[in-house]
């Protein structure tokens, strides 16, 4: 494959993106960065890339959506983001032998629509979104994402911006912190996970995401529901929290009508019941005309592969004029 030009950001002192084309990228300087890529070929076919037009990666991670739909349409350009540098880094030369036409800018996705301005593109032709968390980002102690690896109560997608997990708990009352845990956790036993996590901190005892393991474990006991770890659900909770990732859906589901040309697709790829719920809503407001009519989940061969795609759920919708219907 020839090699490629690729637009590298440099984050200014303002804010602003520096973007810097670069055309030595060779196969050879690529390393491999491995991390399985959730309903590929499903997002492929509802995208339906075209020769020449632009779509919008919002959720880079490792890079697996847009190699996927570049490999399907090799003069397709993609506009991505992400909030997280090393996905970024990493996805930088991921990209490299795969695509000719890549522009890759640091934020959060809810900012979508000023990339795209800020690039010299009005409007995509179409938008991926794949929520929730990476594999890389799990595995990384030093995230603080895991309750299996001892690392820094963190948390944080953007290492750079926002409180940490810890500075949440640390000061957050008992009752609003039992509130993120039961909205965001659906953790009922979220006020004694609250009470317990309040009094390791106050005793010091509250430094790794183990410790926080153990005071979630203090609080409801060690039994597994399910098979499932006793501390999933407040890890899950704060993490939301402490990333706002609601929150930034919500922008980014209220911007989509001024990203996404008429006849464009949207798809969403959520991990989480709200997230999902979310989507479902945006789709059936006016203008949009809804491709599933129920969310579609990975193959059990997929979910045999890989455990962390089975509680996935793609949606996706096709922008029309309001008042149209197919």
């Amino acid at each position: 494959m020839s090699n490629l030009q690729l637009a590298l950001p440099g984050v200014l002192a303002d804010g602003s993106i520096e973007w810097v084309w670069r055309d030595d990228f060779e196969m050879s300087d690529v390393k491999r960065f491995e991390h399985a890529t959730v309903m590929r070929d499903e997002v492929v076919r509802a995208i339906a890339p075209r020769p020449g037009g632009v779509y919008v990666d919002a959720t880079l991670g490792a890079g697996g959506h847009t190699v996927a739909l570049l490999e399907a349409e090799p003069k397709a350009r993609i506009v991505a983001l992400d909030r997280d540098p090393a996905a970024i880094a990493a996805a930088r030369e991921r990209l490299a032998p795969v695509a000719d036409r890549v522009m890759i800018a640091r934020c959060v996705f809810s900012n979508v629509r000023d990339q795209l301005e800020r690039l010299g593109f009005s409007r995509a032709d179409g938008l991926i979104a794949d929520l929730g968390v990476s594999s890389p980002q799990l595995d990384d102690a030093e995230r603080g994402m895991s309750f299996r690896r001892e690392g820094p109560i963190d948390m944080r997608m953007d290492p750079d911006e926002g409180e940490t997990a810890f500075e949440l708990i640390e000061r957050s009352s008992d009752d609003d912190l039992a509130n993120v845990i039961y909205r965001y956790g659906d953790e009922r036993r979220s006020r004694r996970i609250a009470r317990s996590l309040k009094k390791a901190v106050a005793a010091g005892e509250l430094r790794t995401t183990l410790d926080l393991r153990r005071a979630i474990v203090r609080a409801v006991g060690p039994a597994r529901i399910g098979g499932v770890d006793p501390a999933t659900r407040t890890f899950q909770a704060l993490r939301i929290a402490v990333n706002g990732e609601l929150e930034q859906l919500e922008r980014l589901l209220a911007a989509l009508s001024d990203v996404v040309v008429e006849g464009g697709v949207v798809v969403v790829l959520s991990f989480h019941s709200l997230e999902d719920r979310l989507v479902k809503r945006a789709f059936a407001l006016p203008g949009w005309c809804p491709l599933t009519k129920k969310p579609v989940v990975p193959s059990d061969e997929e979910s045999a592969q890989n455990a962390r795609a089975r509680s996935a759920k793609l949606r996706a919708a096709r922008r029309t004029a309001i008042g149209e219907s197919e």
